[in-house]
C-alpha cells in the first residue's frame, strides 16, 4: 500500500493505519513505514523496496506512507511520547533514542548488519538509555552543508570562485556583485532551518554550550546574526527567503537554486542526486568548501537514519523489515544510485554522477567529512538540540522581517534559552 501525503494527515495516518490493516487483514502483520526526503526518486525506490520486501514475506504488509520533513519533525515526537506514531520511520532527530526498539535479539545475523554499520550505530545509542550493544535500526545518510554555486553566472560576471580559505563575508559579496552584473534575484540564500545556519555559527566561533548547558547567543553568534541581518537589509540575502514561513516552519530552497535564481545557496550533500536530475544542462553548478571564520572552516554535520520503535505490536517484522533495508546489498544500491554517503561500510561505491558538476560538487564533500567541529557532532546528541534549532529559526524570521530589533532579537534567544534550559533540568 502506497500513500504519499503531507503535514499532520500523514501523521495521523501513520498512527491509525495499523488499527485499520489489522480488522481488515487479520491474517498479516500490518508495519507503517513512515518516510520523508527532498529526493523523490529516493522516496519512491524506498516504496518500491518496501514491496519487494512484501513479496518476500507473504505475511507481513508495509504501509509506505511518505509525509514532508516538517510534518515528521515536529508531530512525531509527540506521537511517540503518547504510544502512538509509525512502527518504522526516518528521522534526523536524535533525541528520540528511548523509543527505539532493539532489535539484535530478533535479527538473522546481527553480527554481520553490526559489522557493516559499524561504528555508525553509536550514533543510535544514548549512554543510560540504550544498551551500547543494541540494533535500533541504521544511519541512512551522513550529511555535510556546504555552499552550492552557480558557475554559470560567476563565469558570466567574470568573477572568480571563492576560493577554499572565503570566509562567508567573501562568499557572500562575491554572490551580490555575480547577482548585479548578471540580473539572478538571489544572491545567496539558505534553507530555513536551524542547522543549516549552525554550520557558519561555529566557523565564527560560537559555541552552543556552555557549563553543560545551553548558552546562546554568544558573541561569536550574535556577530554571525549581525551580519546575516545586514545582508537581509542590502539585498545580498533576500529576507523573503526566511521571512515568507511562519514559525519555525522548516522551507527548503533548492527549487529555486534549480531555476536559476540564486548565486549561491547553502544546503548539503543531498542535494547533488535531484540537482543533477532536475538542473540537467541548464547551467553549471558545483559545491565549494565550508565558509570560514575567526575559528575554522567548518561543515555542519548531519544524519538521518531508519529506526524500529517498540510501540510495534510487530517487532519481529520490524527487525526482519529493518534487516533487509539496511543489508549491503540495499544499502550499495541506494548510496549509488541516489549519491548517499551512508552509515554503512560500501566498499568502493560506483556514485551514478550524471555530469561533471556533480563529479565535482560530490568530490568536495567527501574532502569536507573531516572538517565538522567536534562541538557540532556533540550538539546534535543533545537533548534539547531540536529546540535550539527551532527558536533559532523563529526569532531569526521575526529580526528578518522587522518584528524584533537586533538588541530584542538577542534577549529573546536568549530567554528561549533559559526556557529549555529549565525544561531539560526538570526532566532530569
Amino acid at each position: 500500500m502506497k500513500t504519499y501525503l503531507s503535514g499532520a494527515f500523514a501523521l495521523a495516518l501513520a498512527t491509525v493505519s495499523f488499527a485499520w490493516s489489522s480488522v481488515a487483514m487479520a491474517e498479516t502483520q500490518t508495519i507503517t513505514f513512515l518516510f520523508t526526503d527532498d529526493d523523490q526518486a529516493y522516496v519512491e525506490r524506498m516504496e518500491a523496496l518496501s514491496k519487494e520486501f512484501e513479496t518476500a514475506h507473504p505475511d507481513i504488509k508495509v504501509n509506505f506512507v511518505s509525509s514532508g520533513y516538517d510534518a515528521v519533525a515536529k508531530q512525531l515526537p509527540v506521537q511517540l511520547a503518547i504510544g502512538e506514531g509509525p512502527d518504522v520511520a526516518k528521522i534526523t532527530d536524535w533525541q528520540l533514542a528511548p523509543y527505539y526498539l532493539d532489535m539484535r535479539p530478533l535479527m538473522k545475523d546481527p553480527d554481520g548488519f553490526a559489522k557493516l554499520h559499524g561504528d555508525s550505530l553509536n550514533t543510535l545509542r544514548f549512554p543510560g538509555v540504550n544498551d551500547p550493544n543494541s540494533i535500533n535500526g541504521y544511519v541512512a545518510s551522513q550529511t555535510f552543508n556546504l555552499p552550492f554555486v552557480n558557475k554559470t553566472l560567476f563565469e558570466q560576471a567574470k568573477e572568480p570562485l571563492p576560493q577554499p580559505t572565503a570566509t562567508l563575508k567573501d562568499i557572500v559579496e562575491a554572490s551580490a556583485r555575480v547577482a548585479k552584473a548578471t540580473g539572478a534575484q538571489i544572491p545567496f540564500t539558505m534553507d530555513r532551518s536551524g542547522h543549516r545556519f549552525s554550520g557558519a555559527a561555529f566557523s565564527y566561533g560560537s559555541n552552543y554550550v556552555k557549563d553543560g548547558k545551553f548558552a546562546f547567543p554568544d558573541d561569536a553568534a550574535k556577530h554571525y546574526i549581525t551580519d546575516l541581518y545586514n545582508w537581509t537589509k542590502d539585498g545580498s540575502f533576500p529576507k523573503e527567503m526566511w521571512g515568507a514561513a511562519g514559525g519555525t516552519q522548516y522551507k527548503n530552497m533548492g527549487d529555486e537554486f534549480v531555476n536559476g535564481n540564486v548565486v549561491t545557496y547553502l544546503a548539503g550533500n543531498w542535494m547533488v542526486n535531484p540537482f543533477q536530475k532536475k538542473i540537467g544542462d541548464a547551467f553549471d553548478w558545483t559545491a565549494i568548501s565550508a565558509p570560514c571564520g575567526d575559528a575554522g572552516c567548518y561543515a555542519m554535520p548531519g544524519g538521518t537514519a531508519i529506526v524500529g520503535f517498540k510501540r510495534t505490536k510487530y517487532p519481529q517484522a520490524v527487525a526482519s523489515f529493518i534487516e533487509f533495508l539496511g543489508s549491503e546489498k540495499v544499502q550499495r544500491e541506494i548510496a549509488e544510485n541516489y549519491v548517499i554517503l551512508t552509515g554503512a561500510d560500501i566498499k568502493d561505491p560506483q556514485y551514478k554522477l550524471d555530469s561533471k558538476n556533480a563529479k565535482d560538487a560530490m568530490a568536495v564533500f567527501l574532502a569536507s567529512r573531516n572538517s565538522a567541529p567536534k562541538a557540532a557532532r556533540d550538539l546534535e546528541r543533545l537533548k534539547g538540540s531540536s529546540a535550539i534549532y527551532q527558536l533559532i529559526v523563529q526569532r531569526m524570521s521575526q529580526l528578518i522581517v522587522g518584528e524584533l530589533s537586533l538588541e530584542d532579537t538577542f534577549k529573546a534567544m536568549s530567554a528561549d534559552v533559559d526556557k529549555v534550559n529549565v525544561a531539560l533540568a526538570a526532566n532530569k
